[in-house]
């Protein structure tokens, strides 16, 4: 049986020997047409994806054009509803100033008539000995420094215009006098001082001013 092996294998090996070895399969060869229309295919999809990128970014552009504008129009609006709520704080602010003033103007003229010197009835009805009447104007003028503070808090400053040339949006001539040693049309005096509030004329001043001739003054 050994033998028998040997043999038949002795026999496939001849017959392998004899067959011709195995040929290489031939490699395709590359075809130019298909290459051109794989080319073009290709190209194709790079045009799609490009038309699809710029219709999305047209459509972002836009996004974001629309938000800028509704971010400006917020703006605007919140500026515009700042800008009236703040009119509408100093229209309903100016009149309690305004009242703050004429009663400072008040106390003022109080202050300045119990300095001046007084004769038969008037001095007769306030006549009061001299500690109870040095107290009573102290207490005018801490009212008077405190009225200022008010106003200072509120930014409103009085205008000191006297020796000033005169400025027709700060003040209003009601008398001129002839007074040789100011300029002509110079502030010589304030009959009513004025206030600034931010800037801006709270109270015209009505001041006399300086001119040559005759003094002249508003008729009663």
């Amino acid at each position: 049986m050994k033998q028998a092996l040997l043999n038949q294998f002795s026999t496939w090996l001849d017959a392998a020997g004899d067959s011709p070895a195995p040929t290489e399969e031939p490699k395709p060869t590359t075809d130019l047409w298909s290459l051109l229309v794989e080319m073009a295919g290709l190209r194709s999809e790079v045009r799609t994806e490009s038309r699809l990128v710029k219709e999305a970014l047209d459509q972002f552009r836009g996004v974001f054009d629309t938000l800028r504008a509704s971010q400006a129009t917020v703006q605007q609006e919140l500026e515009r509803a700042r800008t009236e709520a703040r009119d509408q704080a100093r229209a309903a602010v100016r009149p309690l100033l305004l009242d703050v003033i004429d009663l400072r103007d008040r106390l003022l003229a109080a202050l300045n008539f119990s300095g001046t010197p007084r004769s038969g009835w008037v001095d007769r009805l306030l006549r009061r000995n001299a500690m109870g009447g040095e107290a009573w104007r102290e207490g005018l003028r801490l009212t008077l420094r405190r009225l200022d503070q008010v106003l200072l808090d509120r930014r409103v400053v009085a205008l000191r215009l006297e020796g000033q040339p005169l400025d027709p949006r700060h003040a209003r001539v009601v008398a001129t006098s002839a007074d040789t040693a100011a300029p002509d049309g110079t502030v010589i005096e304030e009959v009513r001082a004025g206030f600034l509030w931010d800037d801006q004329v709270l109270r015209t001043a009505e001041v006399i001013v300086s001119k040559s001739g005759p003094r002249t003054g508003d008729s009663p």
